[in-house]
């Protein structure tokens, strides 16, 4: 990796970790371990979105046959995820680039304490690990971080098992691209701290012509608040938003 683009990295990670700490996303103790059940407090409505998206992956991907599966949590973050499959059975590790305590892999040492599950320090597009050593490979609200979409997949599948599958959960999908980017000047404008040149977002093309693969969306129903945002968009004259979604494809 060039030297500017080691800084560039650095600097991402130090004030995107003091960014989250800002937004109050240093969870510990048993709010931690309850994730992506958060009841209270001004991150809560974003969390019952997330925590449909993960009733839906256990629903529809890992299924209710009982077979541990070795699962990969990609952008693991606090390594919540983790935690939650590892407590019903699964071998998994949780990777990320940041090892930060907010809610980077740092904060995840609390809850190895209480269930085993790996942790590794590592970017999407280089992981550490064996061909086919993976059932199942999960980007945890962090496939729109990727740098370069089409090498972050390959990497992926090639830590997949033939028959195995690639989970996307959410990271935002727009029907055109004109509306992702509008997104990304906006949240550009505010955002006050260094960043990388990731993908922000995904439409169905993008995903497909990125990756060769065959995926399927699996439309995941959301708090009512969350289902009217297009219709308070188009109200308000506003750009349509993003829909999270569950997508999958299975790696021949």
């Amino acid at each position: 990796m060039n030297p500017a683009r080691t800084e560039t990295l650095e600097r991402f990670r130090t004030d995107y970790a003091a960014y989250r700490e800002r937004e109050g996303r240093a969870h510990n103790g048993v709010e931690l371990s309850s994730l992506p059940y958060l009841a209270t407090g001004p991150l809560a409505r974003q969390w019952a979105v997330r925590a449909r998206s993960f009733e839906a992956l256990v629903a529809k991907v890992i299924g209710p046959s009982g077979r541990p599966l070795d699962v990969l949590d990609l952008g693991a973050g606090n390594g919540w995820l983790s935690f939650q499959l590892a407590a019903r059975g699964h071998r998994c590790t949780a990777i990320d680039i940041r090892d930060d305590t907010i809610d980077g892999l740092g904060a995840a040492e609390e809850l190895r304490r209480v269930v085993r599950f790996e942790a590794l320090i590592a970017s999407f597009d280089a992981l550490p690990l064996p061909d086919r050593s993976a059932d199942l490979a999960v980007f945890n609200a962090s496939l729109h971080y990727a740098t370069n979409l089409a090498a972050t997949l390959a990497e992926a599948a090639r830590c997949v098992r033939p028959g195995g599958a690639i989970a996307i959960v959410d990271t935002p999908f727009y029907r055109r691209a004109a509306d992702g980017e509008a997104m990304v000047r906006e949240k550009r404008a505010g955002f006050g701290m260094a960043h990388i040149d990731c993908i922000e977002f995904l439409t169905p093309e993008r995903l497909a012509q990125a990756s060769g693969l065959a995926w399927a969306r699996h439309r995941v129903r959301y708090p009512l608040w969350y289902e009217l945002r297009p219709l308070v968009a188009r109200l308000r004259g506003a750009r349509r938003p993003s829909r999270f979604d569950l997508w999958t494809a299975q790696v021949p």
